[in-house]
């Protein structure tokens, strides 16, 4: 039996639990082994990024909650670095991903809406790090297009298995690669997991799950407690997936290999500039420069990963790359990377499709949030044409309770419950935030303004996907309404 060295980190409201086990081989070479500097390397990192789908930044045993099981993520945090501020800006698929593989955020890249494209001009990952001597590989879901940009050097699809509610990743072409790389690489990751459709877990009970502010009025909710015991069974797989990869990298790889650990965005904030959207897991683990049972509070972003992996490489990203390198944080260096994160909701092309567009932007204590087409502010954004007029109005009472203007001191009020916006105490922070949002937005060339009339309402060009005046699977459009919006209707986003 081995011995834990327990120290308790705040996060977001909550006590964070991170397991310094002196039984595991890492923790035990800690004391005795010196961590180098990357300029003492003598050869390039192997970089390994592994992403899972839709999970709560809460929902780890590293993260505060004791009822899920994540050993393996656990694990990585007491080998390496936890990040307590690591933040996507978008808290959906495509957009999340597309932020990873480029260093810009959204609406720069060109994909801000779900199932879209980045920009065809647009270089990624791909090309990026194959220029500083790297293959570049997917391993697992992609979500991300046109395949102009992305340019992987091998790219192997999620693989079939029994008894599961989801495809798993390709463990048997990653084991092939691993044993046999010849050269230094990027990989990428990508889990299926824990995506819905969950596992069918018999019998849930709601001492199981661990209830937060944002969810504690549903603990007699029979269908929610039923979906989240699922949700917790797919985490748990998923952690059995990362363990099998582990197994491989520390079997095949040296120790000058990068890994870590995310999720493109939580579940229960999803589609939402909130932080249960938008604020992630973030864990790494590089035995030779990371000092393990280490945090950092630091503003991280997923624009920022690119920009690290290309200095890591030897590189220096481009000016026009939105992100900044975290590799001092790595090193151990407690400094500032970013003085903002900023998020975006477009909340089109969606099951739920609402013309309820969201910019958000947030330091470390406070956050401000515009909903621009708030029912608070919905007549000034008709605009004379009836057709158009009936689905601003519906989107505004689709999310009538969300105010136009919201600010939250996420120090005192971590899950956001109490909106600040028009406290006289609090004027002058929110009128800089504002500023600086719309100043970040005007240089992302945004297609929202601080003084727009109206509220857009987004198309690919030919007006697929996106036609609001049809019925999806969760949302019925009367018979009256459908077919009724043209194409002039629309801003046709011509790369899509």
């Amino acid at each position: 039996m081995f011995s834990k060295k327990i120290g308790v980190i705040i996060f977001g409201g909550i006590a964070l639990l991170h397991l310094n086990c002196s039984g595991n081989k890492k923790a035990q070479e800690v004391s005795g082994t010196k961590i180098e500097k990357l300029s003492t390397l003598s050869e390039k990192p192997n970089i390994i990024f592994y992403l899972a789908d839709d999970q709560d930044v809460y929902d780890y045993g590293c993260y505060g909650n004791e009822k899920v099981h994540t050993p393996a993520v656990d694990g990585l945090a007491n080998e390496g670095i936890i990040f307590t501020n690591a933040f996507t800006a978008q808290a959906i698929c495509a957009p999340s991903r597309s932020q990873l593989f480029t260093g810009k955020y959204p609406l720069k890249n060109g994909c801000f809406a779900n199932h879209t494209a980045t920009k065809p001009d647009i270089e990624s990952v791909t090309a990026h790090m194959k220029k500083l001597g790297y293959e570049v590989v997917l391993a697992g879901k992609s979500h991300v297009k046109p395949e102009s940009v992305y340019q992987w050097d091998r790219e192997w699809e999620p693989v079939p298995k029994q008894g599961v509610p989801r495809d798993y990743i390709p463990i048997d072409s990653m084991a092939a690669y691993l044993k046999n790389a010849k050269k230094p690489f990027c990989m990428f990751i990508t889990s299926k997991y824990p995506h819905s459709k969950y596992f069918d877990v018999e019998n849930p009970q709601a001492e199981d799950i661990k209830f937060y502010p944002f969810n504690e009025n549903k603990k007699t909710d029979k269908a929610f407690i039923k979906t989240k015991a699922g949700y917790y069974r797919s985490i748990e797989e998923d952690n059995t997936q990362l363990e099998e990869v582990l197994k491989l990298v520390d079997t095949y790889l040296t120790d000058n290999t990068l890994f870590i650990y995310s999720a493109d965005h939580g579940v229960s904030g999803k589609f939402t500039v909130k932080d249960i959207g938008l604020k992630v897991p973030f864990v790494a683990r590089w035995p030779k420069v990371i000092k393990p049972g280490t945090t950092s509070n630091q503003l991280i972003h997923y624009t920022d990963v690119l920009p690290t992996f290309m200095e890591i490489a030897g590189g220096k990203s481009p000016e026009d790359m939105d992100g900044n390198s975290f590799l001092p944080l790595l090193q151990g260096k407690d400094v500032e990377v970013n003085n903002y994160v900023y998020g975006v909701r477009t909340n089109q092309n969606i099951l739920n499709s609402e013309i309820f567009p969201s910019r958000m932007i947030r330091n470390k204590r406070y956050k401000y949030i515009r909903n621009f087409n708030s029912i608070e502010v919905v007549e000034q954004n008709l605009t004379g044409k009836p057709h158009v007029d009936y689905f601003i109005v519906r989107g505004a009472k689709a999310h009538k309770n969300e105010p136009f203007e919201e600010l939250y001191d996420l120090q005192n009020d971590p899950f956001e419950l109490h909106n600040l916006a028009s406290h006289p105490d609090y004027k002058s922070i929110k009128e800089k935030l504002t500023r600086d949002m719309f100043s970040w937005m005007n240089a992302q060339g945004d297609i929202l303004s601080e003084n727009m009339i109206g509220v857009p309402i987004i198309t690919p060009k030919g007006n697929r996907g996106f036609k609001l005046d049809q019925d999806t699977p969760r949302r019925k459009i009367p018979e009256a309404r459908k077919n009724t919006l043209t194409k002039d209707d629309y801003i046709v986003i011509e790369h899509w």
